[in-house]
Formats: C-alpha cells, sequence, structure tokens
C-alpha cells in the first residue's frame, strides 16, 4: 500500500494560483516533507501520477480563466493560455510560493516527459485542425503573394538575427558553444512563426477563409517547413561540428517526397478507408480512429525524415479533409476537443517554460529587450515588404506583417534543443520562449487594430458571400453531386441541371448499374459537366436501387435522377425512381425533361415558375432554382397559390361569393417576401406573384402557358399510398400535365 499524503493547509498567499483547484474541491498534498520521505513519495508512482494530474487541471483551469478573461477584453484566448502558463511558471508561482511550486513543477525526466507529451499531442491536433481549414486551391490561385510574404518574412529576420546574435553578450552562451553555431540558432529562431498560434489568432478573429488569412497560412506553413528543416541542419551542426551537404539534402529531398506521396498515394488509401468505413455505416467514432491513426502515422514519418512530427499532423488535416469520403462531423469535434483540453495545454506548457529571474541581470535585461525588438520589427519589415512586392495593399501588407510575429512551439523547440546541444544559456533558454508569448501578444493586438472595419475586395466579398451562403444550404453546397445513369436523354437533362445549380468545385461522380460491366456512352455528361471533377464508376448488381443506395452513402451530398416519362402508364415517375425515393439517406433532385424534344439537351431555360410555401423542401427547390438563375440567367416567377375553400367539399362557392374567408394572404406574402430575398442573395433574376384558385396545380400550369415558361422547380414532400411513394396531389398533376421540363427536390428529413 502506497503511504498517505497528508493534507496541506493552503496559506492566503497562493489562493489566486489555485483557485481552480480549490474550487474544484481538490487540496495540494503537503509539500514541506522533510528529507527521507519526500524521496519515497517521489519514487512512488500514485505521487508521479498526482503531480502529473493536478498539473493537467491547474493548467486546463488557469488556460480557459484567462482565455475568457483575454476574450473579454477583444483578445484571443491563446494569450491567455501562455500567460496562464508564465503565472503558474518559476516566474510568478515559483517566486510566491517556492516549496508549493517545487511540488507543482518538479525536476524529474519522467514527470516532465508526462506534461510535454500531453502538449504535444495539443499542438498536434491543432496543427490537424489547421490542416483541415487550409484551402490548398485558394493557397494555389494566391501563390505568388505567398511565395513572396514568406521569402520576405524569413530572410529580412534571419538577417538581423544573425546580427544580433554575433553582438550578444557571453551571458547567453552555454559554456564551451562555438559562437557561430550560437548564432545561427538565435537567427532561426527569431525568423519563423507558429503555423498553430497564426491559425489560432486568424481562427477567433474570423480572418481564416479571408485572402489574407490564407496567404498567411501559407506563410505560415513556409516558415514551419523550412525551420524544421533548419534546425535538424542546426542541431547536427551542433553535435557534429560540421554541416553535411548530403544530410540537408536527404533531409530536403525526403520532405518533398513526404508531401508528393501524401497528396497522391497517401490520399487513395484515406480514401479507400474512409469509403470502408462509410460502407460499415459510416460512424462519426470510426471517422475520428481513422483521423487519429492518420496523423500518428504522417506524425511518425516526418519524424523518422528528421522533420517534428507535427508537420505530418498538418499534411494529415489536409489530406483528410480533402477527402470526400470524409464525415462531415469530425472536423466539429476535433476543434471541441482541441480547444478544450489539449490546445491549452500547449499553450500553458509553454509559459510554464519561461522564468524572469534570470533577467535579473541588467545586462541579459536590455539584451532580452533587443531580442524581443528585432524578432517583432523585422519580422513586420520582411513581411510587410513580401506583401507589397507581391502587390498587395498598403493595409493587406501591415495585416500580414503582424499576423506573421506570433511564434509559437517551433521556437519553444528550438530553445529547448538549443540548451539541450549545449548551445544556449539557461538565460538565452528564458528570452528565446518568452519571444513566442510576447510576439503572440503583439501579433494579436496589432492584427485586430489593423482589421478593424476591414473592406474586403469585390472578388472577395463576392467569394465569402457565397461561401456563407452555401454553407446555410439545405441541399445545393460544396458536396459530391452523384448520378445515376443508363446513359438515356433524361439523365443528360438532370446533369444539366445539377451542373448549373451546383458550384464548380462540387465534383460529380457518373454511376452505370449493371448485372455485368454494360458499355453506356457517358461522353454526352462529360461534355455537360465540364470544368467539375468527374468520376465514372460502373457497379456489378442485379439490384440497381440497392447498388444507388450503397454509393449514396459514401460521401455524396445529393442524387440527381432522370425520370422516365411514364405517364402512358399511369405511372408519374419511374419504379427505380420510386424505390431511390424511398430509401435514399440524402437529398434527391428528380429531373422529367420537356416532351416532344427532337434533341437531347433542351435550349437554356429562360424562363421558370418557382411555387413557393414555408417548408424546407421548398427551401430546398428555391436554392436549386436560384443558382440555376444566377448561372444562366432564367427568369424565375416566385409563386405561391393561396387555396380557395368552400363551405364544404366540393362546394367552392355559393351564388358566387366565399362561403370561408381569404385568411392565407398576408402569410402568402410574407413566403414569397422570404424567398425573394433569398433569390436576391444568391443573384437570380426574379418576379413575384401570388395567386389564388381551388387547385394549386391548375393556377402552376396556368401560369407557366402565360409566360410561356420552359421549367418548374418544386419541393416535394414524400408518402406512401397503396404500396407506392406519393409525391403530393399538386407534384404528381404538374408531372401528369405539365410539357415543359419539371425538376423534384426532396429531403431526407422528409422523406
Amino acid at each position: 500500500m502506497p503511504a498517505k499524503v497528508k493534507s496541506l493547509q493552503i496559506t492566503p498567499q497562493c489562493w489566486w494560483t489555485l483557485l481552480g483547484i480549490v474550487m474544484l474541491g481538490i487540496g495540494m498534498p503537503e509539500v514541506a516533507m522533510p528529507g527521507r520521505a519526500m524521496i519515497l513519495a517521489a519514487e512512488s508512482a500514485d505521487f508521479v501520477f498526482l503531480v502529473f494530474w493536478v498539473q493537467i487541471l491547474a493548467l486546463v483551469v488557469t488556460a480557459h480563466l484567462f482565455g475568457m478573461v483575454m476574450r473579454k477584453v477583444g483578445m484571443p484566448s491563446v494569450i491567455g493560455a501562455l500567460l496562464a502558463g508564465l503565472v503558474l511558471g518559476p516566474s510568478v508561482f515559483g517566486v510566491v510560493w517556492e516549496s508549493g511550486f517545487e511540488w507543482f513543477l518538479p525536476e524529474d525526466v519522467g514527470q516532465d516527459a508526462a506534461l510535454s507529451a500531453v502538449s504535444w499531442i495539443g499542438v498536434a491536433l491543432l496543427l490537424v485542425v489547421t490542416g483541415f481549414e487550409t484551402d490548398l486551391g485558394l493557397i494555389t490561385k494566391l501563390g505568388r503573394p505567398a511565395l513572396w510574404v514568406t521569402a520576405g518574412s524569413l530572410v529580412v529576420p534571419l538577417a538581423s538575427g544573425i546580427v544580433v546574435g554575433v553582438l550578444l553578450p557571453s551571458v547567453f552562451l552555454d559554456d564551451g558553444a562555438e559562437r557561430l553555431t550560437f548564432t545561427l540558432f538565435v537567427a532561426l529562431a527569431l525568423s519563423v512563426s507558429s503555423l498553430a498560434v497564426v491559425a489560432k489568432i486568424l481562427s477567433e478573429l474570423g480572418l481564416m477563409r479571408r485572402d489574407i488569412g490564407q496567404i498567411t497560412v501559407a506563410a505560415g506553413m513556409g516558415n514551419d517547413v523550412i525551420g524544421w528543416v533548419m534546425l535538424g541542419v542546426l542541431t547536427g551542426l551542433a553535435t557534429s561540428g560540421e554541416v553535411s551537404v548530403i544530410q540537408v539534402l536527404s533531409t530536403l529531398g525526403g520532405i518533398l517526397a513526404f508531401g508528393a506521396l501524401a497528396l497522391t498515394v497517401g490520399q487513395r488509401l484515406v480514401d479507400v478507408v474512409l469509403r470502408q468505413v462509410r460502407r460499415r455505416g459510416g460512424s462519426l467514432a470510426a471517422a475520428l480512429v481513422v483521423c487519429m491513426l492518420v496523423m500518428l502515422a504522417f506524425g511518425v514519418t516526418t519524424e523518422w525524415l528528421g522533420v517534428e512530427a507535427v508537420l505530418g499532423a498538418f499534411v494529415a488535416g489536409v489530406v483528410l479533409n480533402r477527402s470526400r469520403f470524409q464525415h462531415e462531423d469530425v472536423l466539429g469535434h476535433l476543434e471541441g476537443l482541441t480547444g478544450a483540453l489539449f490546445a491549452p495545454v500547449f499553450f500553458a506548457t509553454a509559459g510554464l517554460q519561461v522564468d524572469l529571474r534570470l533577467l535579473n541581470d541588467a545586462e541579459a535585461f536590455w539584451w532580452g529587450c533587443v531580442i524581443l525588438v528585432v524578432s517583432i520589427v523585422f519580422k513586420f519589415v520582411g513581411a510587410y515588404g513580401g506583401a507589397r512586392l507581391a502587390g498587395r495593399t498598403h493595409r493587406a501588407s501591415l495585416a500580414l506583417g503582424a499576423g506573421l510575429n506570433a511564434r509559437g512551439a517551433l521556437e519553444i523547440v528550438i530553445a529547448t534543443v538549443g540548451l539541450t546541444v549545449g548551445v544556449f544559456s539557461p538565460t538565452a533558454f528564458t528570452v528565446i520562449v518568452l519571444v513566442p508569448v510576447v510576439t503572440s501578444l503583439f501579433a494579436s493586438v496589432t492584427l485586430r487594430a489593423v482589421v478593424n472595419n476591414w473592406q474586403d475586395t469585390p472578388a472577395e466579398v463576392e467569394r465569402l458571400g457565397r461561401e456563407q451562403a452555401l454553407s446555410r444550404n439545405l441541399v445545393v453546397r460544396t458536396s459530391r453531386l452523384l448520378l445515376p445513369t443508363r446513359g438515356g436523354p433524361e439523365s443528360i437533362a438532370a446533369a444539366q441541371i445539377l451542373h448549373f445549380a451546383w458550384p464548380p468545385e462540387a465534383g460529380a461522380t457518373v454511376l452505370t448499374v449493371g448485372p455485368r460491366n454494360i458499355e453506356v456512352d457517358v461522353t454526352p455528361l462529360r461534355n455537360v459537366l465540364y470544368e467539375r471533377p468527374l468520376e465514372h464508376r460502373q457497379v456489378r448488381d442485379d439490384d440497381p436501387v440497392r447498388a444507388i443506395i450503397n454509393e449514396s452513402q459514401l460521401g455524396f451530398g445529393v442524387i440527381g435522377l432522370g425520370a422516365i416519362d411514364y405517364t402512358d402508364t399511369g405511372m408519374v415517375i419511374s419504379p427505380l425512381v420510386d424505390g431511390v425515393l424511398s430509401e435514399s439517406p440524402i437529398p434527391v433532385v428528380v429531373v422529367r425533361r420537356a416532351r416532344n424534344l427532337d434533341r437531347p439537351l433542351p435550349a437554356a431555360f429562360s424562363r421558370a415558375v418557382v411555387p413557393v410555401a414555408g417548408s424546407p423542401v421548398s427551401r430546398a427547390a428555391q436554392e436549386v432554382a436560384f443558382n440555376l438563375s444566377a448561372q444562366l440567367g432564367t427568369e424565375l416567377h416566385i409563386t405561391h397559390v393561396e387555396s380557395i375553400r368552400g363551405a364544404s367539399a366540393g362546394l367552392p362557392s355559393l351564388l358566387g361569393r366565399r362561403i370561408m374567408p381569404r385568411m392565407g394572404s398576408n402569410v402568402g406574402q410574407q413566403v414569397v417576401g422570404q424567398a425573394m430575398a433569398l433569390a436576391d442573395e444568391l443573384g437570380a433574376t426574379t418576379r413575384s406573384v401570388v395567386l389564388e384558385g381551388y387547385s394549386p396545380a391548375e393556377q402552376i400550369l396556368r401560369l407557366m402557358t402565360q409566360i410561356e415558361a420552359d421549367l418548374v422547380v418544386m419541393g416535394a414532400h414524400l408518402r406512401r399510398v397503396g404500396g407506392r411513394p406519393f409525391l403530393g396531389h399538386q407534384v404528381e398533376e404538374v408531372l401528369r400535365e405539365c410539357d415543359a421540363t419539371v425538376v423534384v427536390v426532396l429531403i431526407p428529413f422528409d422523406l
């Protein structure tokens, strides 16, 4: 049985640091144990675990408390976490209550390793989330400014760091350290940015999706990659006394090869695994397990290449986000887990390593101030100059200079490695670790001031507005399109509707199903879906409905079905469409092409009728119609039909007058008004009309005849009547009587 640990009488002196622990009912064990008792306790595994859990609890509580305060004053919570670590570290807690601090943060390798492990898991998860939010396509479009900003933000501070490293007094050098090696370590520490901290600040300021945010992330990624490579080179120099060209080239080649393989072979492997997860039910837990495994595998690979594992975690996030089989809720859960526990521990641990007592010496203090000023000013100047050379505006360049000033994990690793290999003295270590705290604070305050009342460019406003609108949509989103086909003209009509209504970045899969590998000419579909990521899948299955439903569970957002006209047989839609509608887990867009066409494609839709109501399916149909109009210029007639009811069924009026007063006019105007507002937001060309009649379908058909409409887009509620799907009297009557193209939209929670 382990020896019991006595309870500590907490003095008023330490209430402020142990507030979170006391609130949670945990007392600090006695720290003033005499000699042998203390040794026995320290050797106890129970003691080690107790200290570890108290460390985690104290760091999480104080990080969130300080983060909450920072948010209240308009600053990112990451600053609060860094300050929380500084307060719990030797600079404050170690001064206020020395014996308590020695218990809380003992000089024990195993104890340090446990806390460090949690911290590094935190930064790895943070970089996975950053990878999820990184748009490689947008970064590619912004390649020139990203390249210039990366170069400027590295070269200028690197040169200034070399000058500072040459001039620093010997108090910053460890005994026996070479001045050249020391200078290069200082230059590297002052030149690189922290992708994790930069991303956190951008995210909390709502800048991640803006052009400036993506350029900053791209430059931060370049800083990280180059920084890790240079750190590997300098570590080799410090341990061996010479730089091996072969070692440098092999490290660079390994990183480039890893990136290329990760985005090609790795992407395919991740897609295969996530596809199987989808086929087996697609649970969130399974998708999260895959994410963790990919993060660990990529981290192991980059660590083996001599680059830190966090770079692999970032690439893992990019690859996982690019997979169309990814679970849609994974990112939210990763963000929640990271923000609640791991990220606060990581940032607080960084602050925990700062010991301001080492700066009591005047020479060390003033040179420390020089290091901080140089790290801020020349990083700012370099990033600003690179942005201006790339053609960015003055204000955008200021924002980039401010954002890239944030430092974090890499600086701490550089300081730790420099201390470990005998290059940095404890004083130099303290100053270098203090740099991320000060620069992150500077970056947050300055960036917030620069972007206050930020005016985006017209192109950026359009892109951000479109992204925001897509995020609110029920059906028209960027997820992949599934288009089953037998090669008939009805599939071409469905492809045309999907192509013009969905954003161009939404990929499409053309699916052919048969008992054997049937030959279907999909060239017309490829021609319609031009410039869109496209694949053709052939599935051998005797049951086409089952094959379509199974495929739809693999990360697709909508099924587009071309419906054969079955009205001559007494049916409204085909048995295949009936089956898919009955079982589909995702939205379905059914397209019945216009009758009596002598060509495979109808003419470009010039006028369309869009019946609207206040239901989700009506909203989904509006999304399709409004996006179609925005692309083709189709004139949309937004229509709401109010039914006229008599005193009894079948008696519409008595002596030509309504028996029941019309109560729905205000509701109809509100419904149409909401639809018009959405149409304006999406850029559609519209007119509005509120009709009344005994038969809504009859009024819709009459309006289509009057305006010579060649398209109608409707939402439908699916029910089962007599063992088959029933779309409602209004929709089915329009399908029977209308000769123009009919589009019917259904969504799962109405199925």
